[in-house]
């Protein structure tokens, strides 16, 4: 299978509202959009993201219903040029975006903002990518060997260079297909060294992974001990998901 990240979806309660705020502040545009009966897809990104980008997912179903964020999901980040953290911060601000973790209360290295659903977004400085682009999806995890071996053996996926942080009391571990460009998006898997567990909610869905074939790429993932969660049939043979063992759903797709 490509085995590249495609997208990282989440739900929303207000769908314009999510549209044009991803649209005023990261410039995103609408690249492509599913109606169906009973919720609307709209897949978002930059205007000039690069074609391995991933894109953002925003889920809408159409009952009304609200959404439990949990803390199984961590955030999404997106990228800035090296050297415009403060500026890109502060273009926010201005913008009248909520000040959550500024810059300088993340030691100048990052810093963060919530949607309007609470999701958490990290901005992060990068040398590649276009601007406000996915740099990768973060996930929690209670047994870091265990995801680094499901993500190895199932995707055959490597971690990215100089994709590891041992801190004090946590880690966190960058993995993504081997020789995957640098544009495309990673998985960070944080691991907290207290053995709490958590709590997937429903406000985030899934990270979604590409196939050049859904049937071959699903018969391999059985072979290797994925699990068999919704198969190619059940989904009328247009995509199919698995699960990891702390539960994040993983979609696979095909272009």
């Amino acid at each position: 299978m490509d085995a590249l990240l495609d997208h990282t979806m989440m739900r929303v309660e207000d769908l314009d509202e999510s549209i044009d705020w991803y649209g005023k502040h990261f410039d995103y545009e609408e690249k492509g959009r599913m109606e169906a009966d009973t919720f609307t897809n709209v897949f978002m990104g930059p205007e000039d993201a690069h074609e391995d980008a991933a894109l953002l997912e925003l889920t809408y179903n159409h009952d009304g219903r609200s959404y439990e964020l949990g803390d199984a999901w961590g955030h999404i980040a997106v990228r800035v040029p090296e050297g415009e953290l403060e500026a890109a911060y502060d273009e926010l601000m201005d913008e009248g975006v909520a000040d959550y973790r500024d810059p300088e209360s993340c030691g100048g290295r990052y810093a963060f903002v919530e949607d309007p659903d609470g999701h958490e977004i990290e901005i992060v400085q990068r040398d590649h990518g276009a601007k406000w682009s996915i740099d990768h999806t973060m996930m929690r995890v209670t047994d870091a060997d265990e995801q680094i071996g499901f993500w190895t053996r199932k995707f055959e996926y490597d971690e990215r260079p100089e994709g590891r942080w041992e801190a004090d009391s946590f880690a966190n571990y960058f993995v993504e297909p081997i020789d995957a460009p640098e544009e495309a998006m990673s998985v960070e898997l944080t691991y907290n060294y207290d053995d709490r567990s958590y709590e997937l909610g429903d406000a985030w869905g899934h990270v979604a992974v590409r196939a050049d074939d859904l049937d071959d790429a699903w018969d391999t993932l059985m072979t290797r001990g994925a699990a068999d969660y919704r198969d190619p049939e059940s989904c009328d043979h247009q995509y199919a998901f698995t699960k990891d063992s702390d539960g994040h759903e993983i979609e696979i797709v095909t272009q």
